[in-house]
């Protein structure tokens, strides 16, 4: 195991060799799903991606393409500064996740279990096994604790997670079916959130009628429930108001928009400092104000504050059991070249586990 206190240009060498191994070589076949095939935004459907070799699956929904006015109106109740200045955003289509990924799907990466499976059953590994198994060299070392800390796992959204632990997943995920996932951007976050209403919830402007949409502070027993039991907004999705925070790519910044008013197109404030970064959506411990649509909180040192490990984990979350994860996967697979300069830019790079896990 690599000491996370090495020289950050080894750092560098060591992560942007394993992290991007996938853009420099042979890319895995495709996983066949006919509903997951689309040329155009009027041939995107609604698919089920089935984990290979494991009993695992997620939905994932077609997003069109539009704009909408990022952030909230001055005049909207509980609205904070860094939620603008309001400006008008185009968002390319996209499939995102119809709930947040649970922990079934999370520790088939997490804990091997496809492998695990395929060697009880005496499987052969398919052709993106190949691909996929390499990320037995990044991904989370074994935690120290149950990192659903008792709160449920079969059914319920996997929590936890470092945005790096997140963002590594959805690398691991392109591998194992051949398809472009990612972590949505706060723009297209936001504008699936919205769902083509200017409310500041999805369903309207009055946190009275919360209680039918979201898990939050005022109707949980103490912890996050199992996904997609609320009902959905109007695009279909469910858990986008509580249950869990999302993690979204961008950095946080406590001026709102104000850096990013001209860049219109699928904006993206790429994360260039590790704290702090945005989740959306507001968790099961929080309060109304934190579930509107425009709501954003930011990353901190406090989420790892009780991690007993020295030096701290780049996995796990002692103090963040609010914070999930849901992914996207764009209609149009941007070019690798486009991936490493916008999409999967991400300093400073994190130290990781290299070698078989113990």
């Amino acid at each position: 195991m690599f000491s996370s206190r090495i020289s950050f240009g080894l750092c560098f060498c060591i992560c942007a060799l394993v992290g991007v191994w996938l853009d420099a070589q042979e890319r895995p076949p495709v996983l066949e799903n006919p509903s997951a095939e689309a040329s155009t935004a009027d041939e995107m459907k609604p698919y089920v991606e089935i984990v290979e070799h494991t009993e695992a699956k997620f939905e994932m929904l077609p997003i069109p393409a539009g704009t909408f006015l990022m952030g909230s109106p001055d005049e909207e109740d509980e609205r904070r500064d860094d939620e603008g200045p309001q400006r008008e955003v185009h968002v390319s289509a996209f499939w995102m996740g119809k709930t947040e990924v649970t922990w079934d799907v999370f520790e088939v990466w997490m804990d091997d279990l496809d492998i695990f499976r395929r060697e009880v059953m005496k499987l052969e590994p398919s052709p993106r096994d190949v691909f996929a198994d390499k990320f037995q060299i990044t991904q989370p070392t074994k935690p120290y604790t149950d990192m659903s800390f008792g709160l449920g796992k079969k059914g319920f959204p996997a929590i936890s997670m470092t945005q790096h632990a997140a963002r590594t997943f959805c690398k691991w995920l392109s591998a194992k079916t051949g398809r472009y996932y990612r972590l949505p951007t706060e723009a297209e976050w936001e504008y699936a959130c919205r769902a083509g209403t200017t409310t500041a919830y999805s369903f309207g402007d009055d946190p009275d009628d919360l209680d039918d949409y979201a898990w939050y502070f005022d109707n949980v027993d103490e912890g996050y429930e199992k996904v997609g039991k609320k009902k959905p907004n109007p695009w279909g999705l469910h858990d986008m108001h509580g249950n869990v925070a999302e993690w979204v790519l961008d950095q946080y910044d406590e001026e709102g928009y104000a850096a990013l008013i001209d860049e219109t197109q699928d904006p993206l404030a790429a994360p260039l400092t590790l704290y702090p970064r945005v989740v959306r959506g507001g968790g099961w411990n929080q309060f109304p104000e934190d579930l509107r649509s425009a709501a954003r909180q930011a990353s901190s040192e406090e989420w790892i504050q009780r991690d007993p490990q020295n030096p701290k984990s780049i996995w796990y979350l002692t103090d963040a059991q609010h914070v999930g994860l849901r992914v996207v996967r764009p209609l149009i697979e941007p070019s690798d070249e486009e991936k490493l300069e916008k999409w999967e830019k991400n300093l400073p790079v994190q130290v990781e586990r290299v070698g078989p896990k113990e």
